[in-house]
């Protein structure tokens, strides 16, 4: 009785490590994705996965987040984002907090324990695809960063 438990409370606290909203069958790989440079692990790793997987990349720095309706390179109107972004479709947004080294929990998943946040909003419409607050080792986060993805492409 004791080990079942024990397995459940371990079972629930692993489980909300992570939480996702996303809209699946949402992205097309082949638009323009905007993605801030620079970052952490979480971010340049995400980078480059959406790379390996052939999305379409820009990157850049948006100085100042702007909240208006413009006409993007497409005559599209854009909902969200700055003029550096106009001319992409979805933009990628990931936000860490320190990242902790943590060699016994996570050898085999890259050492680095990672907290963040992943949001893909659509440019033209303003909505978000997905929203997903997690932390856990920098390997198995990309990994659940990749099966999210697979989900999400038309």
């Amino acid at each position: 009785m004791f080990q079942k438990l024990l397995s459940l409370i371990l079972i629930t606290t692993l489980a909300a490590c992570n939480h996702v909203n996303m809209k699946p069958g949402t992205l097309d790989k082949h638009e323009v994705f905007y993605v801030d440079s620079g970052g952490n692990l979480m971010q340049l790793g995400a980078k480059q996965l959406m790379e390996e997987r052939g999305y379409n990349l820009t990157v850049g720095h948006v100085k100042s987040s702007v909240s208006t309706t413009y006409i993007t390179a497409e005559g599209t109107d854009s909902k969200i984002s700055a003029s550096e972004v106009g001319k992409a479709k979805y933009i990628v947004f990931i936000s860490e907090s320190v990242n902790k080294f943590r060699p016994i929990w996570c050898s085999l998943n890259g050492f680095w324990w990672l907290r963040f946040n992943v949001s893909i909003a659509d440019n033209v419409t303003g909505e978000e695809l997905l929203h997903w607050t997690g932390r856990g080792c920098a390997n198995s986060s990309l990994r659940k960063l990749d099966a999210i993805l697979d989900k999400m492409e038309k």
